[in-house]
């Protein structure tokens, strides 16, 4: 885990560099306090993709803890009717 100061920032290519090495998160402190989170952009992507995915299924969990859902099978016949296929 990096950590830097806030005045670090101004230094932009050595905090791209940083992020780029670390491959996650670099955290950059104010008076010693967290204050920001610096990141590569495809790291940024690479996580929110699995948040996406994390809530998509915990939706689907709750779909089912719920009972709203339908049996695969009939459900395909349905479709195939209605579109002729």
């Amino acid at each position: 885990m990096q950590i830097i100061p806030m005045r670090d920032l101004k230094n932009t290519v050595e905090v791209e560099r940083r992020c780029a090495e670390e491959n996650g998160p670099v955290y950059v402190t104010k008076n010693g306090y967290g204050r920001l989170v610096v990141m590569d952009i495809e790291y940024y992507e690479r996580t929110m993709q699995k948040m996406y995915e994390a809530s998509a299924i915990l939706e689907g969990l709750d779909d089912v803890k719920s009972g709203r859902v339908l049996d695969g099978e009939s459900s395909v016949g349905d479709i195939r009717r209605k579109y002729g296929l």
